[in-house]
């Protein structure tokens, strides 16, 4: 049984639930409680600094305190705080950040926003339009959505049933029918080659060899983080995305891009698919869009996906319209904060930053792989960044979750002042976009001491 008194008596994991978390780990090993936040450094009840590696999320892009936003908030709640935009009434930030949002999208030819409460909900949007898009096309049988192996597209059953990592799925199986995953290009642990670019090859093939297996008119939608995230840092070769986007023309799928990391500047690029040189059917946004300072996802569609929803009818409620929708969607706060963010990531060329830093952070890890035999791989575009370890490097053997390797790195970092995420033993590094070159210096320098000094023992 569980020591009770360890449970209860911290008031940081006392009553909290916390995601993805063991409670009992929690309560000997309390989260750090974040009291404060300025640029990219974090500060905690303690009055302790860290350099923020991981963003918040994945999301805080501009960084911590931003006037800027804070401001059009204020603005925004001396004026209004909160209205629907169930269809017969709106609010004037969520028209004006959708038209934000196409003019941002218009290389990728998206015409119009849905917006949601975050990236999980964004993608079950997606995931509905794609399902009712072709009922009113005349196809009522294309349901199934494919993804990859490892993937990751949210907590909401739908979104949930496309992931792709078995720890994700596993607790609430069975999931929903008429979702498949493909094997995914992860060079470093796959059974078929070391080559990246043949990599990418075989597991397009595989997956068009699934489409035809399911029968090209059962397909709805194949849908696909740019550069996959929780599933830990998966670059794709360059020419799979192109690949994919030509199987999915061939047999009539529409294409979903899950740019809920990736989007705004992360990968280098504003967009993860514009890295790729690709353009989806739909684009799903999130946690960079207003930088996570008010909850917000928005799911963007081309021509082809929006023009079976238009129709003449004058009925209020007809088939065409999308019968999906969240109470807080397109909240008049969320969209003031997410205008204020975006003009922050255009003004200061945030992605071109990120590309920057990003790659000499990413060299300065690689370099790293010589000097500590518990790396096995290192792998990143722009800010976003993966570091596995392993226990033996020659058979790629994994660490025991039980010895808690990189868990007393990450102990070691914080002591040094530095937040990174692990996931298991997996490093991400993500941190805000804004992040300078000896900032993500300090970011590999105290990795590099911490991984040394655990090692020794």
């Amino acid at each position: 049984m569980p020591d009770t008194n360890v449970l209860t008596n911290n008031p940081l994991t006392r009553d909290v639930v916390y995601p993805f978390a063991n409670a009992t780990f929690l309560a000997k090993h309390p989260p750090i409680c974040v009291e404060g936040g300025d640029g990219v450094y974090i500060s905690d009840s303690q009055g302790n600094r860290f350099l923020d590696g991981q963003a918040g999320l994945w999301n805080v892009n501009v960084g911590h305190g931003r006037k800027e936003i804070k401001d059009a908030i204020i603005a925004q709640i001396d004026k209004l705080s909160y209205y629907s935009t169930f269809g017969l009434t709106t609010n004037k930030p969520s028209v004006d950040l959708a038209s934000m949002l196409v003019r941002m999208t218009a290389q990728e030819g998206m015409t119009k926003a849905f917006f949601s409460s975050g990236g999980s909900e964004a993608n079950e949007a997606a995931i509905k339009l794609a399902r009712q898009y072709w009922r009113l096309m005349g196809h009522p049988a294309r349901t199934k959505i494919i993804s990859l192996r490892r993937a990751y597209h949210g907590v909401t059953l739908g979104a949930l049933s496309a992931n792709g990592y078995t720890y994700y799925r596993e607790p609430f199986e069975p999931l929903l029918p008429g979702f498949i995953q493909t094997e995914t290009p992860y060079l470093y642990r796959n059974p078929f080659t070391t080559d990246h670019e043949e990599l990418g090859r075989l597991c397009a093939e595989l997956l068009e060899r699934e489409i035809i297996y399911q029968g090209p008119n059962s397909v709805a939608a194949f849908m696909a983080e740019p550069v996959q995230g929780a599933g830990g840092v998966i670059v794709p070769p360059p020419g799979f995305w192109p690949r994919l986007r030509e199987i999915c023309d061939r047999h009539g799928v529409l294409f979903i891009a899950d740019e809920v990391v990736t989007g705004f500047g992360r990968l280098g690029s504003m967009f993860g698919s514009r890295a790729w040189g690709v353009k989806p059917d739909m684009m799903v946004f999130a946690k960079g869009i207003n930088s996570g300072y008010v909850p917000l996802g928005a799911t963007m569609i081309n021509a082809r996906v929006a023009e079976p929803f238009d129709t003449e009818d004058d009925a209020q409620f007809t088939p065409r319209a999308f019968a999906h929708g969240n109470t807080y969607a397109g909240h008049p706060l969320a969209c003031a904060a997410a205008m204020a963010n975006l003009k922050i990531v255009e003004d200061e060329d945030l992605p071109a930053n990120a590309g920057a830093v990003g790659a000499h952070m990413l060299a300065r890890f690689q370099a790293l792989q010589d000097k500590h035999h518990n790396i096995g791989d290192v792998r990143g575009k722009g800010l976003m960044l993966g570091i596995e370890l392993v226990a033996d490097r020659a058979t790629k053997k994994q660490y025991e979750l039980t010895e808690g390797f990189g868990h007393r790195i990450w102990e070691r970092c914080i002591a040094k002042g530095v937040l990174i995420r692990n996931l298991a033993e997996t490093f991400i590094i993500s941190p805000p976009l804004t992040l300078t070159m000896a900032q993500a210096d300090l970011i590999v320098d105290t990795f590099d001491e911490a991984i040394g000094a655990v090692a020794a023992g």
